[in-house]
């Protein structure tokens, strides 16, 4: 299982989203994305945040409430960003999601240069795909 890298099994066409983007367009890509989340890059496809299905919601019931103008991605997008290489192994990226909360982690290059993403969901087929292997073998 060793053998298993985020490369593998990482979606190299993201969804990702601007610091100037407004909200309710974010959420518009969200929603056709199928995306829980993603990253917010700069003009040269750097990762500069991220901002979530929550982050989105918290700020959109907020100018509801108050009858505020749209919000922008900065206003709602962390900073600290958790992110993973292509070259890091699914099984350790498994453990960290089991410590850590996020269900979606950018993959970057050494540079910091967005990838892809990598789900809960993939990580989790990824084990299952590779066990199932082994099944087949022992049987």
């Amino acid at each position: 299982m060793d053998l298993l890298k985020v490369a593998d099994y990482m979606h190299r066409h993201p969804v990702t989203f601007t610091v100037d983007m407004p909200v309710e367009l974010a959420v518009d890509r969200l929603i056709k994305g199928r995306q829980t989340g993603g990253p917010v890059v700069d003009l040269d496809n750097k990762i500069i945040g991220f901002v979530s299905e929550q982050d989105c919601l918290a700020r959109m019931l907020m100018s509801t409430y108050h009858d505020q103008q749209s919000a922008r991605v900065a206003d709602v997008m962390i900073t600290q960003v958790l992110t993973v290489k292509p070259y890091d192994g699914v099984i350790d990226l498994a453990q960290t999601m089991l410590k850590l909360k996020p269900k979606l982690y950018p993959v970057v290059d050494d540079d910091g240069y967005l990838l892809g993403i990598i789900t809960r969901s993939d990580v989790l087929g990824a084990i299952d795909k590779e066990l199932h292997s082994h099944y087949r073998r022992v049987v």
